[in-house]
């Protein structure tokens, strides 16, 4: 038997538990955190999944719909299945991958706190659309673009000035450089299989060059027409093809694309905090989801996956930090083991671009094939003018090798040589801008 005030202690004290619960539930409440009323989710929780739910429902339906219907077909009929389904004719509409991962990166920082929601419609609309990096990036944080629509601004010449230079550099290396390796690459990637190999190692190369070109040229433009209305956007690129591993080139490649996965996929899926093997995984999805950014196809997760496996046995030994500097920080030259560091992870990354740029997976083990054969030593069967234009590309590695510790490569260039080579180079550029500009070439990213 149990004595009656025992029984009534307990009472007051599972009284006291419900109360502290219930009053508990109403102050997570009071603070929108978020609460589960009727196994219904409400609060900051509710918005966050709303936002994710709608902003990867529109990527799923205008990027990715056809891609899985394909694939369910084409698994259907390896099955021994007749499958007949339809895909949609959709138009995906220009930059949708930057604009949605912008929206989610303010709804993810609002609900965590890190960020506090904005009352301004048009702020926020203006942050979500701001024109220069609307397209192709960069990814910006909303913790750094939307302060600025309420800061006042005021004309700075010597931002402006620095502003000019970025987008005339991005324009050289999108029309110079990006627009001439075109086309070259888009000849050795038709039929590779009927080109000596010698052409197709140019054709890689080139396509290494086009996609820099093409990618980093678009945000400079947009990061120097950013500071000529006054804004700061950030770094892209930080000149990737001097990178000494694949880890310091992930870190130098497409950086708010990269930091972005950290911050809201690699972190929250536990990072590098768990054992290996979970460590493992985490990276494994990391890339295999960025190469599917990149597009829908096979070729993009193959390529994710390539990036995967050249990554993971620094991973493995520690190694993924080692090299967290600019290579030959205090020299002028590398040395011979930072050369070849630096030709070792060039060449890698190049055969991993291959499966970008293919159309399929097996056009893109034709083209490694056929590279891979005797008429490498062969010479190429090219236009003259691919001879001069090696020239154009050997000059844009030396700009970028002189100017690797600045933002981009001419930034601090002009500074420190007098007024005729300052004016000289500026002129030589736009010159050959003028000179060496083709038939109007889309921007790679624009797909995307």
């Amino acid at each position: 038997m149990v004595d009656g005030r025992q029984s009534t202690a307990d009472s007051n004290s599972n009284y006291t538990k419900r109360s502290d619960i219930e009053l508990l539930k109403k102050d997570l409440s009071t603070k929108r955190l978020w609460s589960v009323d009727n196994g219904l989710l409400t609060g900051k929780k509710l918005y966050l999944t709303i936002s994710i739910i709608f902003n990867l429902g529109l990527l799923a339906f205008f990027k990715y719909f056809n891609f899985f219907i394909e694939s369910t077909t084409d698994f259907i009929n390896l099955l021994g299945f007749q499958a007949n389904i339809h895909t949609l004719n959709i138009i995906l509409p220009v930059g949708i991958s930057f604009y949605t991962f912008q929206t989610l990166s303010y709804s993810i920082d609002v609900y965590r706190g890190k960020l506090e929601p904005t009352k301004d419609w048009v702020a926020f609309f203006a942050y979500v659309s701001f024109f220069p990096q609307l397209v192709a990036g960069p990814i910006e944080r909303a913790s750094n673009l939307l302060p600025q629509f309420f800061q006042k601004k005021n004309f700075d010449y010597a931002l402006a000035m620095d502003g000019l230079r970025q987008i005339l550099w991005g324009l050289f290396m999108k029309v110079v450089i990006a627009d001439n390796c075109a086309v070259f690459v888009n000849q050795a990637f038709t039929n590779p299989e009927t080109q000596p190999a010698s052409n197709l190692l140019i054709g890689a190369v080139f396509f290494s060059f086009q996609i820099y070109g093409d990618f980093a040229g678009y945000s400079n433009i947009a990061i120097g027409t950013g500071k000529l209305l006054g804004f700061h956007l950030m770094q892209n690129f930080s000149f990737p093809y001097f990178s000494r591993d694949i880890a310091e080139f992930w870190r130098r490649w497409h950086i708010s694309l990269s930091t972005w996965f950290r911050d809201y996929l690699y972190i929250p899926l536990g990072g590098s905090k768990g054992s290996k093997i979970l460590s493992l995984r985490n990276i494994f999805i990391i890339f295999l989801v960025s190469g599917f950014w990149h597009g829908a196809n096979w070729t993009f997760i193959a390529w994710g996956g390539i990036n995967a496996l050249l990554f993971i046995p620094l991973f493995w030994f520690g190694k993924n930090r080692v090299n967290i500097g600019i290579v030959a920080q205090n020299r002028i030259l590398p040395s011979f083991y930072e050369l070849g560091q630096v030709l070792l992870t060039f060449s890698v990354v190049t055969i991993a671009w291959i499966f970008f740029r293919s159309p399929s997976l097996g056009s893109a083990g034709t083209y490694i094939a056929h590279l891979f054969s005797s008429s490498i030593l062969s010479k190429p069967v090219m236009d003259i003018r691919v001879y001069l234009f090696i020239c154009w590309v050997v000059i844009f590695v030396l700009l970028e090798w002189m100017g690797r510790r600045e933002e981009f490569a001419i930034q601090k260039i002009a500074f420190r040589k007098p007024a005729l080579v300052r004016y000289g180079l500026y002129y030589g550029l736009v010159m050959a801008i003028f000179l060496f500009a083709r038939k109007e070439q889309e921007f790679i990213y624009f797909q995307f």
